[in-house]
């Protein structure tokens, strides 16, 4: 049997959270923030989710001038279930007129059987701020990944930014898993970082290590994308050019 579910947040520029709705396996709760001026939401897995053919949600909105931070507390594990479907999980978030969302979560573990399709689909203000992180592990230790199919669309002001799709496992297009896509590395993921401030200071596009690289795009924006041998090496590369690009 599937389940579908939706949770919902909304920031508003006081701090407070007018909405803060859980669905099903999705608990999002508020934490305490680390810095001062953020709101902080932390979502917790009520039960193992998502299996074959769930359906599951969220939607985020910072209105205007609000920060957000939204985490989770532990990794997310695309599971095989009953029903012969793919899973879908749907992320759609809206940042309004200078405000601020760091949409950091844990990784997404693809355990070997799954099949999962991830949209997130972002609408930004043209003077909002987002820093976006993605990962991505594919089969816990020792197995081979599930079926992992992820689109990521980001508009600013209502023009695309990116719109970009990535495919790994059993009946992903060939070569994911060779020498110019993941050349047998198990962990992937990207950080976006959207500033109003790359406008006047872009930043230079560079490698990171042997294994990642920093991008910029037009609009003004970011985009770091890595692959590594395991989720902790990934962390790493991903955390340092955080600490670089964004004030977090």
């Amino acid at each position: 049997m599937s389940l579908s579910a939706t949770a919902r947040i909304a920031a508003a520029a006081d701090g407070s959270l007018p909405v803060l709705e859980s669905d099903g396996p999705l608990a999002p709760r508020r934490t305490r923030a680390a810095a001062p001026g953020w709101t902080r939401v932390t979502v917790v897995g009520a039960m193992s989710a998502p299996l074959g053919g769930d359906r599951l949600a969220i939607e985020t909105e910072v209105r205007d001038g609000a920060r957000l931070r939204v985490d989770s507390a532990a990794a997310t594990l695309a599971l095989p279930g009953r029903v012969p479907h793919p899973a879908g999980y749907e992320l759609r978030l809206r940042v309004g007129a200078y405000a601020a969302l760091h949409w950091l979560p844990e990784q997404l573990v693809s355990a070997h059987g799954s099949d999962l399709r991830v949209r997130t689909d972002v609408d930004l203000d043209a003077t909002a701020r987002l820093v976006l992180r993605e990962e991505q592990v594919l089969g816990r230790h020792g197995e081979p990944p599930g079926t992992l199919f992820s689109r990521l669309t980001v508009r600013r002001a209502g023009r695309p930014l990116l719109d970009q799709e990535l495919a790994y496992g059993p009946g992903a297009p060939g070569g994911w898993d060779g020498g110019a896509v993941l050349a047998g590395h198990r962990a992937t993921g990207q950080l976006l970082v959207v500033d109003p401030a790359f406008e006047e200071e872009p930043v230079a596009a560079r490698p990171l290590g042997e294994h990642g690289a920093l991008t910029p795009l037009a609009g003004p924006a970011a985009l770091v994308t890595a692959v590594a041998p395991d989720a902790l090496a990934l962390r790493r590369i991903l955390d340092a050019a955080l600490t670089e690009l964004a004030d977090v």
